[in-house]
């Protein structure tokens, strides 16, 4: 393979940086990169596009427009700023595109690739939560090709021989447990942002490393997997595996089970993803199952990480539960980390919010196009603000209490 054209819609996160890293350390003239974005960060941004010679990039922000204008003088790298300068990125021709832009933000310039019929590497997990059947039927009728760039999905990828489906009985999503598996709840209730986001084996980003203390991550990628493979719930399974060796496996009718292993860094399954069909030799570490010696599973403990009941509740729900789970869990994950909830209260904002979505039907809508997955987004983080609300203020009364 020679010549891939590429972009990176979110370029500056960790998954972002990790494929940036494996574009600069292959050999000149195998990826030319086309475009990249950010949310706000234009200095590094702008770096970026200079060590790839990107032609185009931009921020989601406007405000970091004229930064990222002045930080490529001299250059021929055109920019942009705002919501349709991200989106033109998304439109620009690529045979190859990363979207690895966090969160619901994601949804729009990712359906933008999935309906140009582009080679989309699917690191944006929100898209198949929210609207995984819209965006599942968009790339059918384009064309678009989805390779999953999650660990666990992409490991279930390389193990899932489609043309063996009607013998595939299950398949098998781990987890690491994150930084409480072993913390009890009273320890969780008083945890501090800093505990969260220390995540023991991935180095990730602060919103995510948070989903997977709360195993929130789990739970979306519950959901996204049901889409991607095209299964129902009760066939996608978690165990909890802390050396994160074995990121994924599928269980076959004669009792067989296959599993795709790797040391846990990122730019293997994205290296997999940008090279594929062929494979791309990377710096990863070699994995020596000698030294490692002992591999450990356990069933996740939904009493302590209720966040997965919550995630396969809200998918057999349908409609626009996933997405008021989703839209839900971003503003609880940000309000921890601002110090307005405790830790346990992420899932209790979450559960309140689609309580509320029921009594209101707003989880009752169907998805039946983009515009109502907006709706309900929006209106899941409304219902999720005034659970917060409510949840700081009673946290506010038990201290006032306590002096």
């Amino acid at each position: 393979m020679s010549g891939r054209t590429v972009t990176v819609l979110g370029a500056t996160g960790s998954v972002g940086r990790a494929t940036l890293d494996l574009i600069a350390r292959a050999e000149p003239g195998r990826f030319d990169v086309v475009a990249l974005t950010a949310n706000t960060n234009a200095e590094q941004l702008a770096e970026a596009a200079r060590t790839v010679g990107a032609r185009f990039c931009a921020v989601a922000d406007e405000a970091a427009g004229p930064a990222l204008k002045a930080a490529l003088s001299g250059t021929s790298i055109a920019c942009g700023a705002g919501e349709s300068a991200v989106l033109e990125a998304a439109a620009m021709d690529a045979d190859w595109v990363m979207a690895a832009i966090v969160g619901a933000a994601g949804l729009k310039p990712t359906l933008e690739v999935v309906r140009r019929g582009r080679c989309v590497a699917f690191a944006n997990k929100e898209a198949l939560v929210c609207a995984g059947e819209l965006f599942m039927a968009e790339a059918r009728r384009s064309g678009a090709t989805l390779l999953p760039v999650d660990s666990e999905h992409n490991a279930v990828f390389q193990a899932f021989n489609e043309a063996q489906r009607e013998g595939i009985r299950r398949i098998i999503l781990t987890a690491s447990g994150g930084p409480f598996r072993l913390s009890s709840l009273d320890a969780m209730a008083v945890a501090e942002p800093a505990q969260a986001v220390a995540h023991p084996t991935w180095s990730m980003g602060a919103k995510i490393s948070v989903d997977s203390a709360t195993m929130m991550n789990k739970g979306l990628e519950i959901i996204e997997a049901c889409h991607l493979f095209a299964l129902p719930d009760d066939q996608v399974d978690v165990l909890v595996h802390p050396e994160a060796i074995v990121h994924g496996l599928v269980e076959y009718a004669d009792g067989g089970l296959l599993a795709q292993l790797g040391c846990p860094d990122m730019r293997t399954p994205i290296a997999h993803a940008l090279a594929w069909p062929e494979r791309l030799d990377t710096p990863v570490e070699r994995l020596d199952l000698a030294r490692i010696a002992t591999l450990s599973f356990s069933a996740p403990d939904e009493v302590r990480f209720p966040a997965l009941a919550l995630a396969r509740a809200a998918y057999r729900a349908g409609g626009c539960a996933p997405t008021v789970l989703n839209a839900a869990n971003e503003v609880a994950v940000d309000s921890f980390l601002n110090g307005k909830i405790g830790f346990l209260d992420i899932a209790a904002v979450v559960a309140d919010a689609l309580s509320e979505g029921r009594r209101s039907g707003v989880t009752d809508e169907g998805a039946r196009n983009f515009e109502a997955v907006y709706a309900a987004d929006a209106e899941g983080r409304r219902m999720a603000h005034s659970a917060v609300i409510a949840r700081a203020g009673g946290r506010r009364g038990t201290a006032a209490e306590s002096r």
